[in-house]
């Protein structure tokens, strides 16, 4: 009988050279698209913290239709700074016109900012006040100082612009008592800080402003900006003990938290707190605690008067930021950005 003899066969496997190779090329790929894929990631959260800041600015221009053309005020307060009890502030005031009606509710007027009845407003996250690129917005943090210093609060991106506080920095907006050094043409749409419903407030509460009062038009006039604290260092368990509860808080009604004013400096526009302070510049570190920042290259976004939304550059010549930041200032600020 004839016999067949079977062919040995062996399956050839990578080499280690090529295994390498393989692997290198992999790395490449992963190196080229990875940078590609988080520009996506970023451009998606931006357009998004853009949408979020539109919808403040429509609420406002809503809350003013229903009020005769005011504004909500910055804030509400019993005293001078520091430390004295505050109310509501606008964040608070246009919460209905944000479909926000049931959580407004739930808000006590009659009572202080930081009374125990009205913490669970202030420790309720709310995605109308969050841009998605801002860094652990779900955890509730202890702001730096104030009455509510003890206090566990819900983070915030954004804040109403009280105006332009001067270089250096002699006083500001957001606290009656420190506004004597400005000057009046530097107040801002939100520079006001009312009297509370019960007592008699502090004697110098400014009244609010009035959609007739932005004479510099509201298409050039800061309503809100960015405002947010990076955290830089890899270590963020070091960083944390030194500038984020330098952060936005939302419903926190006190001083600058959910306030912040234009100082010409271009310190003011780092993203990072922690970064401003080190920057040395006049005023120390109340420039940087009424600052604006994002974590988008390159810029951030302000919501204007006129409802819309635009992104500045870091870059952008401070005078005429300053400019932007008053409502009757007569400054040019239709260009440079």
């Amino acid at each position: 009988m004839p016999t067949h003899t079977r062919r040995k066969t062996s399956l050839r496997g990578f080499t280690l050279v090529e295994l390498l190779v393989v692997i290198a090329i992999i790395g490449v790929l992963v190196a080229l698209l990875l940078p590609a894929v988080q520009a996506a990631r970023e451009a998606a959260r931006r357009a998004q913290c853009q949408n979020t800041l539109k919808q403040i600015g429509l609420a406002v221009l809503n809350y003013a239709s229903a009020h005769a053309d005011e504004l909500p005020v910055g804030g509400v307060t019993n005293g001078p700074c520091c430390g004295t009890r505050s109310h509501e502030s606008w964040s608070i005031q246009i919460l209905p016109y944000l479909e926000l009606q049931n959580l407004y509710d739930r808000y006590n007027f009659d009572l202080y900012n930081i009374h125990v009845d009205n913490q669970p407003v202030l420790q309720t996250l709310v995605p109308a006040y969050l841009c998605p690129s801002d860094e652990e917005t779900d955890q509730l943090e202890r702001p730096e100082s104030g009455p509510g210093s003890g206090i566990e609060m819900a983070r915030g991106s954004y804040r109403a612009n009280t105006g332009r506080c001067g270089d250096p920095i002699q006083g500001w907006w957001d606290s009656p008592g420190q506004t004597n050094n400005l000057d009046p043409s530097w107040a801002g749409p939100f520079h006001a800080i009312g009297k509370p419903r019960r007592g008699n407030g502090y004697p110098n509460a400014t009244f609010v402003s009035s959609l007739r009062q932005i004479t510099d038009g509201l298409s050039n006039t800061l309503f809100f900006g960015e405002m947010t604290s990076k955290a830089t260092n890899s270590d963020k368990r070091a960083l944390i003990a030194a500038t984020p509860r330098r952060r936005t808080f939302w419903a926190y009604t006190y001083t600058s938290y959910n306030k912040s004013c234009v100082v010409p400096q271009t310190r003011t526009l780092l993203v990072d707190y922690g970064r401003c302070v080190q920057v040395d510049g006049p005023g120390g570190s109340n420039p940087c605690k009424r600052a604006w920042g994002a974590i988008h290259p390159g810029g951030l976004h302000f919501a204007f008067g006129d409802g819309s939304v635009r992104f500045i550059q870091t870059s952008i010549d401070m005078q005429i930021f300053a400019g932007m930041a008053t409502m009757a200032g007569e400054e040019l600020t239709n260009v440079g950005f």
